[in-house]
Order: structure tokens, then sequence, then C-alpha cells
């Protein structure tokens, strides 16, 4: 396909195309139709039909990706009467092109082109997981380092902060200790636990931690016993929060080790910054 066809067919499917108020990108069916070479409408919906299908067996929602519209449309003497419609999502017109005709020259580019818009919108959804973890992180490590500063005030022994810290990861995960948690999900004993739990439980071991930084200062808190104590009723809380939405901290995998994910990151932003043109495309 010559580079003046691809050129004018992507920018032909760029102005078809529309904003929902919620910010979601989608295409018109009877606009499809015509871009992808289809005269009967009787034809294209037959195509649109095999894409629901596909989509209901790649287990997601029909509804969420093909949805039934009316259109006002001018017939003879300027009467209007409404026709069908559909509002397709880009994951939508994907599957339309994938059950398309890839002789034809438009279905063809349509079919990479929206495998390249969906792959897109895919990677812009793991690298915001990945930067949210990385925060989550990088807040438990900054409230941990708070909680440790006020025990040593609080109790004048610096060994404190991992016992208390211990005794919360017990409450936390169901009576497992953060020793039999790393063995559970195969961590290296000489490495934080928190590098390699999902954002939800980071979060917690975060929200438990602030706390007890909270009422160790309101109450007072000045012996290792108070302090643990306080730390292990913070850490039964959120976990009976979490139980209560279905979430077992302990049954959750492991993830990917947060000092390569960092570096992933890293790794990736140095590339855009070498490659200008990719941040304008």
């Amino acid at each position: 396909m010559k580079k003046e066809i691809i050129k004018s067919l992507t920018q032909n499917f760029e102005d078809c195309s529309y904003i929902t108020k919620s910010g979601v990108k989608f295409w018109f069916a009877r606009e499809l139709q015509h871009l992808l070479g289809y005269t009967k409408w009787d034809n294209f919906i037959k195509v649109i039909n095999k894409a629901k299908t596909s989509c209901e067996v790649s287990e997601n929602i029909i509804e969420d990706h093909f949805a039934d519209v009316g259109k006002m449309v001018t017939i003879g003497s300027g009467t209007q009467r409404e026709i069908k419609d559909l509002m397709l999502t880009r994951y939508a017109c994907y599957l339309v092109a994938q059950n398309g005709d890839s002789q034809k020259e438009a279905i063809a580019f349509a079919q990479n082109y929206f495998a390249v818009q969906t792959r897109k919108i895919e990677l812009i959804e793991q690298r915001i997981k990945d930067w949210e973890r990385l925060q989550a992180r990088t807040k438990l490590s900054l409230s941990e380092k708070e909680l440790s500063t006020l025990i040593y005030e609080q109790t004048g022994n610096d060994k404190n902060f991992g016992i208390i810290r211990s005794k919360g990861d017990k409450a936390l995960f169901g009576g497992l200790t953060t020793r039999q948690m790393k063995t559970k999900l195969s961590i290296p004993l000489n490495r934080p636990l928190a590098d390699y739990l999902p954002t939800i439980t980071i979060k917690a071991k975060d929200f438990a931690t602030e706390i007890t930084v909270f009422n160790t200062k309101e109450k007072g808190l000045h012996t290792e016993r108070k302090i643990s104590a306080e730390h292990i009723v913070n850490n039964r809380s959120v976990r009976r929060i979490l139980l209560e939405r279905g979430i077992a901290p302990e049954n959750l995998p492991a993830e990917e080790d947060l000092k390569k994910l960092e570096r992933r990151v890293k790794s990736e932003e140095k590339k855009l910054g070498k490659n200008p043109k990719t941040l304008k495309e």
C-alpha cells in the first residue's frame, strides 16, 4: 500500500471519529460502512453481527462497545426520519475490520489501523498501572520512614520498627508472617516484601501505617508494646475492609520486582527522549 494512500486513509478515519463526554473515542457505524467500502447497510450489518459474536467470545460486554443509537436523516422534500445506527468503540471497529474482507484495501488498512490504536491504549493503561504502583511504593516508603523515626523518638530503640512492622504484616495477611509471605510468593528473603506486592496491598499497608503514625502522636504512645498493639489493630481493620470487598491480600499473586519495573520505566522514558517524533504521533 502506497504511503500516500495510507496517509489519506488515516486522515479519513480520524476525521470520522468522535469523543464522548467521558472521553471515549468512537465511530458511527453508518460512517464506518462507507469508510470500509460497503455500499449496502444490510451487508455491513452482517459484518457487525459477526463482530458482536467475536466480542462476546472474547468475554467482553457487547453493549460496552456496540451502542444502539437513532439518527435523523433528511429524505425527499426535506422530510426527516430516524434510522438505526451504532456507536462503535475503537475495539468494536477493530472487530468489524477483522470480520471484513481483507482483500479490500480499506479493510486491510482498517485491520492494521485499529489494531495499532487498540494496542496504544493497552500500552497507556499498562504505563499508568506501572506508574501508580511505583507511586504507591514510594508513598509507603515515606510513611514507614516517618513511623520508624517516630518509634525511635518514642522508644529510643531503632530495632523496634522492624518488630512492629512484622506484627502489622501478620495482622494484614491473616496470620502469615513477613517471612512466610515471602516464601509463599517466592520472594528472595533479602528483599522487601512490598517490592513484590500489587498496588492494592501496598496502599493497604500504607493506609494502616498512616493511621499508626497519627494515633501514636495523638495518643502519645511511648512503648513498643503499645505502638505494636495500635499497628496490629490498624492492619486488622484494613484487612477487614479488603475481605468485605472480596480481597484476601495473602492470596494475591506477586507482581514484577519494583526495581526491575523502575528500570524498565526509566529506560522507556529515555527512549522517548531520544526520539522526540514518538511524542508527536
